[in-house]
């Protein structure tokens, strides 16, 4: 890590509360150093730390004062969440690095957390203040819950992550889109009602959000990582409660982190519901919310809390290593025939995970969803042949870079011409033995990785 980069769209207009800002930035910088040097003194970090909390809570009363004396409607809840952070989690931090002697481990948690609420608190909460984020949706009709909702995520992830996101997908359903990091959430409202909310980033995003964060080019996720994420999520869950006001997500009861397989385990058992998949141009992320009692009720897994934070994510990270290693490649067939998609699965999913499509259309919509990370094409289809689906794929630059392989019935020199002519990876012919379909297709992946 190099330091957290303030940034001018960090800057809400108020030049005191700028300034602090900056303060803070430059004070979590300082002990971003000092977690880097193995030589590092203890009581620096204990000095740094304690100067950390006695700004932020002296920043607290001066915001909060300011907010009084323009009467700002959303105080209470502002106030709330200034009180959530300074009287719960950074004395649970404190007490974490006391009693493992301000470990290098520790004081990243601490970071990781401060850096993830600060950051988004800086651009959605504090930027409402001054007007800049969006006013409250009350009395919606229910059939415009759901464009509402999506208008309010695009809004906040622009807010929050700088990046513009588009819908879709108004039925994600759990598929595997790449390596993901999943944060599910238990909310208890007013009258008692339960809410599991989960976030699903696909990693290449948080890692480009996180670089973004602290100007550096981080290459992997880690323990930081999942911290900045979960106060991320957490700033970005709060900021839909207070847009909806009819969604009484209240007091936070429980969090987890789930691998991939975890997610999808759950929503076999039934689809949430509400499930949306976002694309930001630089990776997808899925929100999913149902009331206790739908599908996700009783699935929160190893709980984290201040006491493990620490062990819960150094688990979720071993989990999710041994998982990616085991994960099939993914592979789209593409076939108006029955009988060749089901020829190729058969011979492919015993050490691939399959996908198919009959038609060219429907095999864009599963590439935007499940992006595979080769997809067979059948060249003679009706309607929208091989040649006009791979066009589609190639116009669009999200999913421009997944690999075409041909698959065609024909082998003579000019129709093999005209496949090559549209440049993918290469041709199967569906006349050849099935040892040599594999073999090729076994080749290219080797090929790929090396």
């Amino acid at each position: 890590m190099n330091q957290i980069v303030w940034r001018e769209s960090y800057k809400i207009g108020v030049d005191f509360i700028d300034k602090e800002h900056q303060v803070l930035f430059t004070t979590m910088n300082k002990l971003l150093a000092l977690s880097e040097n193995e030589e590092k003194s203890e009581w620096v970090c204990r000095e740094g730390v304690k100067y950390i909390k006695h700004h932020t809570e002296e920043h607290f009363e001066h915001e909060e004062g300011y907010m009084r004396s323009i009467d700002y409607s959303e105080y209470e809840i502002h106030k709330r969440l200034h009180d959530d952070f300074r009287f719960k989690t950074l004395p649970a931090l404190e007490e974490e690095m006391e009693e493992s002697s301000y470990s290098i481990e520790s004081i990243r948690h601490f970071l990781g957390v401060c850096i993830g609420w600060v950051v988004a608190h800086t651009q959605t909460e504090d930027l409402a203040i001054v007007g800049k984020t969006i006013s409250k949706w009350t009395d919606i009709p229910r059939v415009e819950e759901k464009d509402a909702l999506e208008a309010t995520i695009i809004q906040i992830t622009q807010e929050m992550f700088h990046m513009k996101a588009k819908l879709i997908s108004e039925q994600y359903a759990g598929e595997d889109f790449g390596k993901i990091v999943c944060c599910r959430f238990l909310y208890q409202g007013e009258k008692k009602e339960k809410w599991e909310v989960t976030l699903v980033y696909e990693e290449q995003l948080l890692l480009k959000v996180i670089s973004n964060i602290l100007n550096t080019d981080y290459p992997k996720v880690d323990d930081m990582v999942l911290n900045v994420t979960r106060y991320l999520s957490r700033q970005f869950l709060e900021k839909i409660r207070e847009v909806f006001p009819a969604i009484d997500l209240l007091e936070l009861e429980k969090e987890c982190l789930l691998t991939h397989e975890q997610l999808v385990n759950s929503f076999e058992r039934e689809q949430p519901a509400c499930s949306l998949l976002f694309d930001t141009g630089k990776g997808y992320f899925a929100f999913c919310a149902s009331s206790i009692g739908g599908s996700m009720q009783g699935k929160i897994t190893t709980e984290i809390n201040h006491q493990n934070a620490m062990s819960a994510i150094k688990e979720f990270l071993v989990k999710e290593k041994a998982e990616n290693e085991e994960r099939k490649k993914k592979i789209l067939v593409v076939d108006d025939s029955d009988f060749m998609r089901s020829r190729m699965i058969q011979l492919l999913s015993p050490d691939y995970d399959m996908i198919e499509a009959s038609s060219s259309i429907s095999a864009i919509k599963k590439i935007t969803v499940s992006r595979p990370n080769l997809v067979l094409l059948d060249y003679e289809m009706p309607v929208c042949d091989g040649r006009q689906a791979l066009e589609m794929i190639r116009s669009e630059k999200d999913i421009a870079d997944i690999p075409v392989i041909f698959l065609t019935g024909k082998g003579d020199r000019e129709s093999v011409r005209k496949v090559m002519a549209l440049k993918p990876e290469g041709y199967l012919l569906k006349t050849m033995p099935e040892a040599d379909i594999k073999k090729i297709i076994d080749d290219f992946f080797v090929k790929r990785e090396q």
